[in-house]
């Protein structure tokens, strides 16, 4: 039996046939909430990103560098918090309930062990960012920043963990909630952390990590108090220091790749941050602006993502091939529309968004104005490929194919996007546009791959090799 190959584990012999409008208000009702959830968490790293560049440019530039380290740390070692959304979709559709709480425990445990692992990369940031070639005074101002919030690391993992748990229950809503707080917490103590306001010391970027560790630390105790009060029929929290190793090597086996996906498209565009730090501190912010941009529009997609693998995971457990490839189509058919519109708006609305994030007194904000206004228009360029790539990547989490998508995604940002970001940057002397394109082809590829590989697979569900 392959990977891909879909063998019922209750009996269903049939299954009614769910129309196209069906499968779009599930969607929906499940989607909103995810998409809202994400696009909240995403204005708890903006809002970060906005103060300080209220605050300083160099503290901007110094912040996406740090993020940027930190959040590649962070989308390798959560992809064990993600590989719980299809391990208990499936599980419920196959009603087994026990798996559920093994498999969220298990991922718990393996959250805590290695986020202290990877500690101490965060005490050493300054060096390993100054061998990435970034200038030795920013990099200096990001590492009172990741030495804190490199302990942010295991509250941040645990709250993947019960997102992804409460999104594949479809308890979406105290998802969103919880986010939402996050949000208002994390702006009012930037406010005060960031400028030292009402009697506060100002500790800049300092200000802004420890602002992020409190907020991860609030919302990780209550999302556990919630899931023990409003999910009591699972008992998460039974034997919870009790080794359960079988489901500790499938979280594990799952979750790795899940991470190395993440890790390849993530890095890509980091690195494409080390790149602009090579051409100047005002393209370095600039690039920092367009691609919190970007990322709105990706957090939509992203939401609708998780709801393709929790539903693709849905039909998995029971076998269901029809349900699949109608829900499949049309959460497909939404992630382009959604593209389009964000396209639109990107190419119309350039200059006043990437205005928002630039003090209007600040002396380079002209160029970083035009810098970041032409990258939009290239984040405008790729919504269609970066929305069709996470759909497809996440229909097939939730058939638990995971290892061949991750080669597809490395093959596609590391031996095809970055090497056209070098050559349109610096060789053909693009600039910050030529790194752009390379992000541009990357994307595509693995929307492709990916693509092809989901709609060509899945119709041997339930056929044995």
């Amino acid at each position: 039996m392959t990977q891909l190959d879909i063998q019922p584990e209750t009996n269903h012999s049939a299954f009614p046939q769910r129309s196209y409008g069906t499968h779009l208000r599930a969607v929906l009702t499940l989607g909103l909430p995810l998409v809202g959830s994400h696009l909240a968490q995403f204005a708890v790293h903006m809002t970060d990103v906005i103060m300080m560049g209220w605050y300083g440019l160099d503290e901007l530039a110094a912040l996406v560098l740090a993020a940027g380290y930190w959040f590649v740390t962070f989308i390798l070692l959560g992809g064990f918090a993600f590989a719980v959304m299809p391990i208990v979709a499936k599980a419920l559709g196959a009603q087994n309930t026990t798996l559920v709480r093994r498999a969220t425990r298990m991922a718990m445990w393996i959250s805590v062990i290695v986020a202290v692992m990877v500690y101490p990369i965060f005490l050493f940031s300054e060096a390993a960012l100054i061998a990435l070639g970034q200038e030795p005074h920013i990099a200096a101002l990001a590492q009172p920043y990741l030495m804190i919030s490199g302990f942010e690391m295991i509250p941040a993992l645990i709250v993947q963990v019960f997102r992804s748990y409460f999104s594949a229950l479809e308890r979406t809503r105290v998802v969103l909630l919880a986010v939402l707080a996050a949000v208002v917490v994390n702006a009012g103590l930037n406010y005060l952390f960031i400028f030292g306001n009402l009697g506060m010391p100002e500790l800049g970027m300092a200000g802004a990590a420890w602002a992020s560790l409190v907020v991860s630390t609030l919302m990780m105790i209550g999302l556990v108090v919630y899931a023990q009060c409003a999910t009591p029929e699972y008992e998460l929290f039974r034997n919870m220091f009790k080794p359960d190793w079988d489901v500790f090597g499938m979280v594990f086996k799952m979750g790795l790749p899940i991470g190395l996906t993440s890790l390849a498209e993530v890095s890509l565009f980091n690195v494409a941050a080390v790149m602009m730090g090579w051409i100047s501190i005002t393209a370095l912010a600039a690039h920092g602006i367009a691609l919190q941009l970007s990322a709105i529009a990706f957090m939509m997609q992203l939401g609708l993502a998780q709801v393709a693998t929790i539903r693709a995971g849905n039909a998995f457990g029971r076998g269901d091939e029809a349900d699949l490839r109608r829900g499949a189509f049309v959460v497909t058919c939404m992630s382009f529309a959604m593209a389009a519109v964000t396209c639109l708006v990107y190419l119309t609305l350039a200059d006043p968004l990437v205005g928002l994030f630039i003090a209007p007194d600040e002396p380079a904000r002209a160029e970083v104005l035009r810098i970041g206004a032409m990258l939009l228009v290239f984040s405008a360029l790729f919504q269609f490929s970066d929305g069709g790539q996470v759909i497809a990547l996440s229909l097939l989490r939730g058939l638990q194919d995971t290892t061949v998508p991750m080669w597809q995604a490395t093959f596609s940002y590391w031996a095809v996007g970055l090497p056209v970001a070098y050559v349109f940057g610096f060789v053909i002397n693009w600039g910050a546009s030529g790194v752009w394109v390379g992000l541009l082809v990357g994307l595509t590829v693995s929307w492709i791959l990916m693509g092809i590989r989901f709609w060509r697979y899945k119709s041997r569900i339930n056929t044995a090799t």
